[in-house]
Order: structure tokens, then C-alpha cells, then sequence
């Protein structure tokens, strides 16, 4: 409103100053509480002195108005190609301006109202009168109040509206609307105080703004699209007198009840018309409308067009749980409030435009493809299907579906609606999360790269049921053999020394577990958290040996956001859904922005994506979703299955958007997704066929980039050193080799001349090298062995002595090599198997004995001819 020059008017006009004003009053005000001075004694000069002690000023507030959510097809022009998702509001009101208003709509009001409103000054004083005498017959406060008095009523009723104290919103509306002299006497004071400040046509627009014309439809706006489905400003003049009339009486004038007795179509909304022919005749009167215009109006039928507006996130379809995800934002993120009554306060008084992250191409891809695979109810099963998708680098969340039909109430399980958000955490959403399964593994893999593993490094992969004591650095050394820890591997057993690489690319439980042996379990937790993972219950995620391979409860967002990262080099960007807000003024407003923060070095995220790019072909567990993705950009991937296929999950990303895909089971019994086929296609396969339908509209839209090279010392294992444990105990020698960073497995017992039980020999030999990780295979001796003596350079005859004697007993066989070396002739020159070689008594032993040939003799010189023809 336009600030009004503080200026005292003379007669009536004095009203506009208070000294000059204070006597009139007194007669009215003694005439209007005449009950209330009577009981009590108060005199009139008392009356007056009351009236100038009131409070003259009366803040006016933002009104309460109806905030719209859209989603968009383009990014750079949200605006322009922006779609309504839905509208909220505790009030339907759309504040508009003054010339945005039907002159029809302003006549009818002052006709129909006040018609002196603009030669008065806040109260009307032969009304007023009228309306005291009325009051004195009847006991209470009867009409006489000017358009400035009723502004100055719903003006103190709006800010009762907004109040979130139950009870002090009851005490307050009392206050503001009980039928009392006091009540109409501050109302009065105020209403000149509101003269004194404002300009009248600003006091028109606003009156005409925050009235109620019945139900929750607020503002002359609002009520020409409700009940005409036009605008304030296109208003005719009948359906300007009709709405005006509901304003006197909205539950006995409203035109949304056609079935109404009194009020309804069979009658021609009777009652609404008696009341609109009156405000015509007063429009007639006071010269507001030519008469041929009057006549047209009184023979025009009142015909209704009524209009929902959209309101709540059950009009945005299929991304209704994306809106419902918007509105928990806007209700419990700081940025909109201090407190949680302020955040509140602020979204029910509206008048926004939010401006989402939505892209509707992902959304209605998702929407689509769960509709296609995943049915909202079967037999036996509450299934659901979840989409998430999330801009890689930004945070954005592009896409949020799910198989049920949006409610705003709680449903029974298996139903086809539900009010629960699967995407997200039960702090905004309702829902408990769900086990991710192996997706979870790839924290494990961020914690084995960072402590300087390498992909081709191997453990001790065997499925067995003593893994011993796992490290935990906040709980202390953690053992799980008493509770029967027994890992299995889905879909096939691996090998008993698996690299981490092939753990990754097959999905194998036991691989990493034998990682996590290797590693800190605090740490695993800790990395998973860095990627801004968290227990979707709010609480803390569980850090033993089974949440390396997916136990803990996660919101699928968490986990798109999480591949997000991985994707953007190591750098986690936390969800945002508003891309930005408009006030009612169309001020720009603060929005929550997204917090980037480094997960993991970019040299350990090139080591993730190599790995997780490996699953999406070939033999990797998710090549199914790679395949079938087009156009293909490079992708990384994860797949995860719970136990007996309760959940199966699809995470995966390109280097600009990351989709998480799960079939789950929301409660209750299950079905095992391997042997239950829903429309067709078994339930563990569904996954492979949403996600590339998602991320193919986004390959399509955003492209993709090739990863970053992983580097050699990320990739390949270090080669280090076997040690020579030969003649060592099998105890000690496991522990040596084991130090030294291999799988030490035992051979069984050979023949050795070495001490029964120590370690006759290994593979590969010790002094030998190889990876970090790799099997080293020992033999243990059987004390019964002779080890081949070394007879290199004697003759035939000493060295078959030697050997056929005790305590070998050889059989000996010979081979000869011709030598020009005369010394040689007839001397071993090699021996097989080598001196030193434990074996056998009565084995057989290989000479070579030379033989000694004269060399060819010597070609004569015929001289040399290095010339070039001339």
C-alpha cells in the first residue's frame, strides 16, 4: 500500500485526525457500549478518554497466499518451460493489484458495502449510528461497519491464521471477531488510524484481496478463477455483484453447492441472487452503472463454472513424491526460518514460486518404465519399485519416482497408495530406508584404494565360517565366529585368492570380506559417511562385518547421491530439489544450496570408477544394464541382491547423472525376486531394464565423458618378495609369509630331507617376487627325503657313484652335450633334478656328461672389400 500524507481534514474529515474527532466519537462510541457503560459506571467523558487511549496503528502483514511448485523440461529456462506440479495453500489467494481488479468488482463492493467509503474517513458515522441503535435492541454489535472496519477485522484475523499455537489462534480469532462493544470500538480506532496512513483505492484493493468469499477461496482472484474459472480483472458486472454478495455472508452465498434447497442451481442460486440484484440496485443508485447494463445483469442467470485449483502434491501424478519431498524443504530447512514454527508460519503464508531440479524427460522416463515392469500391489508381496536420479556435480535431484499412487493419508500395507516416500529418510519422506545390498561394497573399495591397495591386489576369499577378529578403531577388535559369520557368495562361489578388482567386477561377499580383514571397519564406516550416507532412520550406521556387504538401512537418494560422487571425481555434492524461489513481489529468495565436499582423492576415485566400470561388461554383474543402455556413454555400476533376493538394486552413473533403481519389498512377507515373475519379466531383472530406460533419456540429454585414467599404482599390485621359509615351522612360516602381505596356504607334506614338519619348499620359491596379495603355496616336509647332491664337474664314474650310494640310491640316466672344452670331456656339466632339490631315495637323476668335439677348422682370409662403386 501507498503511504497517504498525515494531513487533518475539516467535518467529517476530522475524522482523520484524533484530537480533532475525539468529541464526535464520544457520542458514538457513548451510544455504540451505552450496555457496557451502563453496568459499569463509566461516564461518557470516561468513553472518550477510552477511545483516545486505544492503539492507533495495525500492522498489515503479507497475506496469506497460494505458493505454486514447477518442474521443468530446461534447465536454462525453468521459467519458460516450466509445468505446475501443484499449488498449496491454507488460503487460496492470489494477491493482485489494484488495476488488475474489475471497476465492476470495486463498484459493487463500495455499492454493496459501504457506499460512502470515499467521503468518509475510516467510519461511517450515520452507519455506525444505526448499527448502535440496532446493538442496544438486540444485546450485541449489529452491522454499520465501513469496508476500512471490515479490512481492519480480517486483517487481525490473518494473523490469527498464521499462528501455530493452537490455542493462541483460538484466543486471538475470538478477540478478533466476538460480537462486544470493545471489540467495535478498537476496530473503529484502527480503522481511522488505516485512513490516516493509506490511500482509499489501496484500502479497496486490499479489503478486496484478503476477504473471504467461502471455503478456503480468499481475494477476489482466487474466487473469479473458483467460481467463474476467469480473472479478477475479466470479471462481468453480474459475476462481480455475485461474487461481492458471498463476501456479506459466505456460507449462505457461496455458489459451490448446487444441490443446496436455497442456494442451488435448481433455484438459481436464489439466495445469491437476491443478494447480487440488491448490490445491482445500489450500483443503479449511486450512478456506478447505466441502466441498460443494470437491466442486462438482473436478467442475467448466475451459471457458476467452478474450478479446483490444484492443491497439495496429489495433483503433480506421477512426481508427487518428489513435491511432497519439496514441501518437508520448505517446512524443515533452516534457510527458510529460524525455527520450525517460523519455517511453518512462512509456508503457510505462501505466495511463492518454487522453481524445482525436477527434469520432467527423466521423470517421465522413470515413471514409465516402473509403471511397465513394477505393479503397485501382488499377491502375497508388498512390492515396491524406486527411482532416484541426481545431477553429478550439482546435487540436483532430477528424477524421484516410485509404484504407488501418491496419499496424503497413511494406507494400509499393499495397497496401491501410499503416503511414505521410499526415495528418502523418514525424516522427510517416512520411510526407514532399505538394505542396499552390495551396492554398499564400493565404501569398502574407497577404504581399500585409500590405505594403498591396489585393485589386483588379492585376499584370502574362501567361504568359511571362522574370519576371526575383524580391526575397529572405535569399538575395538571386533570377532564374529561365535554367531556362525558365514558369508556365501551370490551366484556362484569365486576363488579362494581373489583380487579386489574381480571381487568388484563379480560382486563376491567373501572377496570383500577378506578386503575388510585387511582393513579398519570404523573406517569403512567413516569413508561411507564422507560420501554423505546415512541411516535413513536417523541414527547411526551399523559398522560390524555384515554391513560391508549392505545390512545397514539407506534411502535410495543417499545412495544416488553417493554414485554421484564417485562419478564426480571423489567430490560429493549433498541433494538439492529448489533451483529457486520467487516471493509475491518477485523478489528473489534465498533457496538451500548444495554443500561439495571431498569424499575421496581424485586418484582414489579413478581406481572406483576403473573397478565399477569392469561390472557394467563383459562377465560384471551389471553388464545387463549396459548393454541395453542407448546411446552409451561410459558408465559405472553396482549391483546389489539381500538375502534370499528380498531387495535387488542397479546404482550406477555416467560422469553427469548417477540413477539408483531398486525392486524392494516395503513390508511384510516377501517373495524371492529370482523365482516371482511381475509382467512378465523376473523381478530380479526388472532393475537391468528400468535403469538403462532412465539413463538412456539422460545419456541422450546431458552425454557423458570418458572417467580419468586410473593410475598403474592404483591398478597394479606391488611385487614384493616371497620369503624363503624353508625349514621353518608351518606355524611360523604362515605367520612370515602372511607379515610380508601374502595368502599363505599349506600343501600338504612332500618328501623332504628336512625335519619332518617344517617347510620343505613353496610356490612361488622363496627370494622369488610377486603381488602383494598373491597365494604362496608351502609343502611340508616328511622327514624321509634326501636332498640331490651337487656333482657338477666330476666325472661319469665319480658322480654315478655318488649317486647310486647311501643315502640316495638313484637310478641314474645320462645325456651328453658336446663340448670344445678338452677339460670338460667326460665331467657332469648339469644335473636334473638341481643340487639341493629335495626328492626321493631310488628316484631317478639326470646327468649330462660333455663330450668333447674338436672344433671345424678356420675358413682362410680372402681379405676384405668395403669400397662403394664409384
Amino acid at each position: 500500500m501507498s503511504a497517504k500524507n498525515r494531513t487533518v481534514s475539516g467535518a467529517l474529515g476530522g475524522f482523520l485526525g484524533l484530537v480533532g474527532m475525539s468529541a464526535v466519537a464520544g457520542i458514538l462510541v457513548t451510544a455504540a457500549v451505552a450496555p457496557a457503560v451502563a453496568l459499569s459506571g463509566m461516564a461518557a467523558t470516561n468513553t472518550i478518554n477510552v477511545f483516545d487511549s486505544l492503539p492507533e496503528y495495525l500492522s498489515i502483514d503479507r497475506l496469506s497466499q497460494k505458493s505454486n511448485i514447477y518442474a521443468s523440461t530446461n534447465a536454462e529456462d525453468p521459467v519458460g518451460s516450466r509445468v505446475l506440479l501443484a499449488s498449496f495453500y491454507e488460503q487460496n489467494r492470489v494477491d493482485v493489484a489494484s488495476d488488475a481488479i474489475s471497476q465492476f468488482a470495486k463498484d459493487a463492493a463500495i455499492a454493496g458495502e459501504d457506499p460512502r467509503f470515499m467521503e468518509h474517513g475510516g467510519v461511517d458515522i450515520q452507519s455506525s449510528f444505526n448499527g448502535a441503535v440496532q446493538t442496544l435492541a438486540g444485546g450485541g454489535t449489529r452491522g454499520g461497519s465501513s469496508i476500512t472496519q471490515q479490512y481492519v477485522k480480517n486483517v487481525l484475523v490473518q494473523k490469527c491464521e498464521v499462528m501455530t499455537d493452537v490455542d493462541a489462534a483460538k484466543a486471538c480469532y475470538s478477540d478478533a471477531t466476538k460480537t462486544t462493544a470493545d471489540r467495535k470500538l478498537r476496530e473503529m480506532r484502527l480503522a481511522i488510524g488505516i485512513e490516516k496512513k493509506y490511500e482509499k483505492a489501496d484500502i479497496l484493493r486490499g479489503y478486496l484481496n484478503i476477504a473471504g468469499f467461502g471455503g478456503s477461496v480468499y481475494g477476489i482472484e482466487a474466487a473469479a478463477s473458483y467460481y467463474f474459472n476467469t480473472t479478477a480483472l475479466n470479471l462481468t458486472l453480474p459475476q462481480a455483484a455475485s461474487l461481492v454478495a458471498i463476501v456479506n455472508n459466505p456460507v449462505k452465498f457461496q455458489l459451490d453447492r448446487p444441490d443446496s434447497e436455497t442456494n442451488g442451481a435448481a433455484n438459481g442460486y436464489a439466495a445469491n441472487k437476491g443478494r447480487r440484484d440488491y448490490i445491482l440496485d445500489e450500483m443503479l443508485k449511486h450512478d456506478k452503472i447505466a441502466q441498460v447494463d443494470y437491466d442486462a445483469a438482473i436478467a442475467a442467470p448466475i451459471e457458476p463454472v467452478i474450478t479446483v485449483p490444484s492443491t497439495g502434491c496429489q495433483t503433480a501424478g506421477g512426481s508427487a513424491y518428489f513435491c511432497d519431498y519439496v514441501t518437508k524443504i520448505l517446512k524443515s530447512d533452516p534457510t527458510f526460518g529460524e525455527d520450525a514454527d517460523t519455517r511453518l508460519a512462512n509456508f503457510q503464508r505462501g505466495g511463492f514460486d518454487v522453481y524445482t531440479t525436477l527434469d520432467l524427460d527423466l521423470q517421465a522416463a522413470a515413471e514409465t518404465s516402473l509403471n511397465k515392469y513394477v505393479p503397485k500391489t501382488y499377491p502375497g508381496w508388498d512390492v515396491g519399485g524406486v527411482v532416484s536420479s541426481v545431477k553429478v556435480g550439482t546435487g540436483e535431484v532430477l528424477a524421484m519416482a516410485q509404484n504407488k499412487d501418491y496419499s496424503q493419508m497413511e494406507q494400509p500395507a499393499g495397497s496401491t497408495f501410499t503416503s511414505i516416500n521410499y526415495n528418502t529418510d523418514r525424516a522427510t519422506g517416512g520411510s526407514g530406508g532399505f538394505q542396499p545390498g552390495s551396492t554398499y561394497k564400493v565404501f569398502t573399495l574407497a577404504e581399500w584404494l585409500k590405505e594403498g591397495h591396489a585393485l589386483t591386489e588379492r585376499v584370502n576369499s574362501r567361504v568359511k565360517s571362522n574370519w576371526g577378529t575383524f580391526q575397529d578403531s572405535c569399538f575395538g577388535p571386533q570377532n564374529y565366529d561365535a554367531q556362525g559369520f558365514s558369508p556365501r557368495n551370490d551366484g556362484g562361489e569365486g576363488g579362494p585368492n581373489e583380487s579386489a578388482l574381480n571381487s568388484t567386477t563379480r560382486s563376491i561377499n567373501t572377496g570383500f570380506i577378506g578386503m575388510a580383514k585387511k582393513l579398519d571397519l570404523c573406517g569403512i564406516r567413516k569413508t561411507a559417511e564422507a560420501f554423505d550416507v546415512h541411516a535413513a532412520s536417523g541414527g547411526e550406521l551399523g559398522q560390524n562385518a555384515s554391513s560391508v556387504i549392505g545390512t545397514n538401512y539407506i534411502a535410495p537418494l543417499s545412495m544416488a547421491v553417493a554414485f554421484a560422487g564417485i562419478a564426480n571425481n571423489g567430490m560429493t555434492c549433498t541433494p538439492v530439489v529448489i533451483r529457486s524461489m520467487i516471493s509475491s513481489d518477485g523478489a528473489e529468495l534465498p533457496i538451500p544450496k548444495s554443500t561439495c565436499t571431498q569424499s575421496v582423492s581424485p586418484e582414489v576415485a579413478a581406481g572406483m570408477q576403473y573397478a565399477m566400470q569392469t561390472t557394467t561388461t563383459g562377465n560384471g554383474t551389471a553388464a545387463a544394464s549396459g548393454r541395453r543402455t542407448s546411446p552409451r556413454e561410459p558408465i559405472i555400476g553396482k549391483t546389489g541382491t539381500t538375502d534370499k533376493a528380498k531387495d535387488t538394486w542397479m546404482s550406477g552413473a555416467s560422469s553427469k547423472v548417477a540413477t539408483v533403481v531398486g525392486v524392494v519389498n516395503v513390508s511384510g512377507p516377501f517373495k524371492n525376486q529370482r523365482f516371482t515373475t511381475l509382467n512378465g519379466v523376473r523381478a530380479s531383472e526388472i532393475r537391468h531394464y528400468v535403469w538403462p530406460d532412465v539413463m538412456s533419456v539422460a545419456n541422450a540429454k546431458y552425454g557423458g565423458e570418458a572417467f580419468p585414467e586410473a593410475s598403474s599404482s592404483v591398478i597394479n599390485a606391488v611385487a614384493v618378495p616371497v620369503p624363503d621359509v624353508r625349514g621353518e615351522s608351518m606355524a611360523r612360516a604362515k605367520s612370515t609369509v602372511e607379515a610380508a602381505g601374502f595368502l599363505f596356504v599349506d600343501g600338504g607334506v612332500t618328501s623332504s630331507a628336512l625335519p619332518a614338519g617344517t617347510v620343505a619348499s613353496t610356490d612361488p620359491a622363496g627370494g622369488s617376487a610377486s603381488t602383494r596379495g598373491a597365494t604362496v603355496t608351502a609343502f611340508s616336509s616328511d622327514g624321509t627325503g634326501v636332498t640331490v647332491p651337487d656333482v657338477i664337474g666330476k666325472s661319469e664314474t665319480d658322480a654315478r657313484g655318488t649317486l647310486t650310494g647311501a643315502p640316495y640310491t638313484f637310478t641314474v640316466a645320462k645325456t651328453e652335450q658336446p663340448t670344445t672344452d678338452k677339460a670338460q670331456d667326460g665331467k657332469v656339466l648339469a644335473i636334473q633334478p638341481g643340487a639341493g632339490t629335495a626328492s626321493r631315495p631310488g628316484d631317478t637323476v639326470t646327468i649330462v656328461i660333455g663330450k668333447f668335439t674338436a672344433p671345424a677348422p678356420a675358413a682362410p682370409d680372402k681379405g676384405n672389400n668395403n669400397g662403394e662403386n664409384g
